[in-house]
């Protein structure tokens, strides 16, 4: 995990070479994508025309990992629910989100003066963990990688001759997958999606569905 983003930067930085270096954008957003969530992207503009490349790598703090619907995991139910649990500080809840994104984009050039935009769409690869802490009781932690697809729209605001504000607001849905369930007490078991009972032993795992997000930041043209 510690690898992947300076191992993306490279295959960007691969990418980008097969292009003049000029025009590639580097970009950093924060803002909210289920939960305080930041990305790093790097754009290749009008690799064809208007149509270029863009790959990034987003991490997520999860707003919400376990479902407090849920009912109280580890085999010891002295409340109806995780929820009612977290409020007698007896579980707390953790997760995040590492999504690594592929896309298209198609540049629709200056709307208003010092204001360009261009629209994305492509793969995704997120990487989801999610971790119900029951104190002395022990802890559940549940993880799934799943593909996904995602679209978008970028908006940016030219400060000075190579630096912008940008605006990110898109929306990315990712699709069932594997999810392993590791019950603290050295048993580790990978539920698939066609077990029957998928839904129910998976459901406390709030995984990304469909996914909007909004983000702000800065670019540099090189």
């Amino acid at each position: 995990m510690k690898k992947l983003i300076p191992l993306t930067l490279l295959a960007l930085t691969a990418t980008a070479g097969a292009q003049s270096l000029s025009g590639v954008q580097l970009g950093l957003t924060g803002g909210y994508a289920s939960g305080l969530s930041g990305e790093i992207f790097v754009l290749t503009p009008n690799v064809v025309g208007p149509v270029g490349v863009k790959v990034g790598v987003a991490t997520t703090r999860s707003a919400d990992a376990i479902r407090d619907s849920s009912a109280y995991g580890l085999g010891v139910a002295p409340t109806p629910t995780f929820g009612d649990a977290k409020q007698q500080g007896l579980a707390t809840e953790s997760g995040s989100q590492t999504v690594v994104s592929l896309d298209g984009t198609y540049a629709l050039g200056e709307v208003a003066p010092g204001v360009d935009s261009s629209l994305y769409a492509g793969g995704r690869y997120g990487m989801f963990s999610a971790t119900a802490d029951y104190g002395s009781a022990g802890r559940q932690t549940y993880r799934s990688n799943a593909f996904g697809v995602g679209a978008g729209a970028l908006v940016s605001y030219a400060l000075t001759g190579n630096l912008s504000l940008v605006g990110d607001v898109g929306v990315d849905h990712f699709f069932d997958a594997t999810v392993t369930i590791d019950d603290g007490r050295g048993n580790i078991d990978p539920i698939a999606t066609n077990d029957g009972s998928y839904r129910e032993l998976t459901s406390p795992f709030v995984r990304p569905g469909t996914t909007f997000k909004a983000r702000v930041g800065i670019k540099a043209t090189f």
